[in-house]
């Protein structure tokens, strides 16, 4: 199953090109293609099955290999998570800072730091579980937000988002409810539609909360997908893996190319391997665009950002 929709599609803030310039859209298809063609031997060449997707959130192009399969989706499943909390507090003044004792009845084991911390030393607010949740993946954390989200209404957001197939059933290290089949799913396409409505903030919450969801995914942490780009680019992102599958959803933000990745692998071995890969040739593929003139040279950001008459030192999607 392969999806080649690499045509540009115009979007607000796209560059237009002078009619002498035209002629290079030849040019871009090329590189567009190659790109495509990239992507589906990574998928190709993994053991398992793999699918992937990627949204040019300048031009709007995207390119995709095996991209509405579900996926089991370990620790990535968290965005939704933290979306519908955020979206829940813009509702409810105080919900992030509530706190909610940290006890042996909620201590789960698995990612992250709280496993290790005292019954009844501790009491986070939410935002904190949501920081650790993200950053340390921390699955004690999730299921304390899972229990003050409910499953039914992240599951809801996600309908209300146009993401059907994206579902949390479970929380974390439960392998008897895996091995039942309530597992929890995405596809990539529908992961990186996510993540480009994070980039835009065409979500039900308010600009201030989309910012601060967008922080806690850029506080920086090692894995695959970052692995091949600059530490100076932000990105922001949740990987997610148990054995079996490797996953990731990716906003990068390089500069004046911002860019969706999601990668998803299942049945495989190193999925992790295949999501270096990928973000690799997405990160080169990305770099050839960005900074270019409408010939494909390319003058620094500043430059272009006068030519253009942006004069932001950092505008966002």
């Amino acid at each position: 199953m392969r999806t080649i929709p690499i045509a540009a599609m115009a979007c607000a803030g796209a560059l237009v090109l002078p009619a002498r310039a035209r002629g290079q859209e030849a040019h871009l298809e090329i590189l567009r293609q190659k790109f495509q063609d990239r992507i589906e031997a990574i998928a190709d060449d993994f053991d398992g099955v793999a699918g992937i997707h990627v949204i040019d959130l300048d031009s709007g192009a995207r390119f995709g290999v095996n991209d509405d399969l579900v996926f089991p989706q370990g620790s990535a499943i968290k965005i939704p998570i933290l979306l519908e909390l955020f979206r829940r507090a813009d509702h409810e003044p105080g919900l992030l800072r509530r706190r909610r004792e940290m006890t042996d009845d909620v201590r789960t084991g698995g990612s992250g730091v709280l496993r290790y911390l005292t019954g009844g030393g501790s009491a986070l607010s939410l935002e904190d579980y949501a920081i650790t949740m993200i950053l340390y993946s921390d699955n004690t954390a999730t299921n304390v937000l899972i229990d003050e989200m409910g499953m039914d209404s992240v599951n809801a957001l996600m309908d209300h988002l146009g993401a059907p197939h994206t579902r949390l059933q479970r929380k974390m290290i439960r392998p008897e409810a895996s091995a039942a089949g309530r597992e929890n799913l995405s596809t990539p396409r529908e992961a990186a539609d996510l993540m480009a409505r994070i980039a835009r903030c065409d979500l039900p919450l308010g600009r201030p909360a989309c910012r601060r969801v967008t922080e806690i995914l850029e506080l920086y942490k090692g894995g695959p997908v970052r692995a091949p780009i600059p530490r100076t680019v932000k990105v922001a992102f949740k990987p997610g893996g148990i054995e079996g599958v490797a996953t990731v959803w990716a906003m990068v933000e390089l500069p004046d190319r911002p860019y969706i990745l999601t990668v998803m692998t299942n049945y495989g071995g190193d999925g992790s391997a295949a999501i270096r890969t990928a973000s690799e040739a997405a990160y080169t593929y990305f770099t050839k665009l960005a900074r270019s003139t409408p010939y494909g040279a390319r003058v620094p950001l500043a430059v272009k950002r006068r030519a253009s008459g942006n004069r932001s030192p950092d505008p966002r999607p």
